[in-house]
């Protein structure tokens, strides 16, 4: 790899690099957002907690199709706050070991294994930063391999 003169070369030739191992493109990772969000859409568990908060989804699926243009390939076409979206959802360990899994069945399904694995790697990142940043709003310090699991209400 040559060494970049810029930051935008740089990334560039991350982005470049990662297409030529994995396969991926922006089609690949429309093809990735709209399976995904179906299969959301669908389950019992995660279904209701998107259903009452996203009204147009169209919107929705193209901001996630920039969002893992920038965490899969490195555009940088994604300009928004992750973590500050997630943070007020009634969500725990739960609700990310079954994001986790819909996500790793869509990716096995639609992309050929390298890039199933690429998008995993950082989906499995992905769930284990909301997750700790969930807990630490909710005053809970996670050690290493414990999870969050949401206050019940007293009865």
């Amino acid at each position: 790899m040559t060494t970049a003169s810029s930051a935008e070369e740089r990334r560039a030739e991350m982005t470049r690099a990662i297409r030529a191992e994995t396969g991926i493109d922006e089609v690949m990772i429309d093809r990735v957002v709209r399976n995904f969000y179906g299969r959301v859409r669908a389950d019992e568990l995660l279904g209701p907690v998107f259903e009452a908060r996203i009204a147009d989804w169209e919107p929705h699926l193209q901001r996630m199709c920039a969002f893992w243009s920038s965490v899969a390939l490195m555009t940088g076409v994604y300009h928004g706050q992750p973590m500050r979206k997630h943070l007020p959802l009634p969500v725990d360990a739960e609700h990310f070991d079954r994001w986790l899994k819909l996500f790793e069945a869509t990716v096995q399904d639609v992309c050929p294994p390298k890039a199933a694995d690429h998008f995993i790697e950082r989906a499995r990142r992905i769930a284990e930063s909301l997750e700790l940043g969930i807990a630490t709003t909710h005053g809970v310090m996670l050690g290493k391999g414990e999870r969050f699991r949401m206050p019940q209400p007293a009865s």
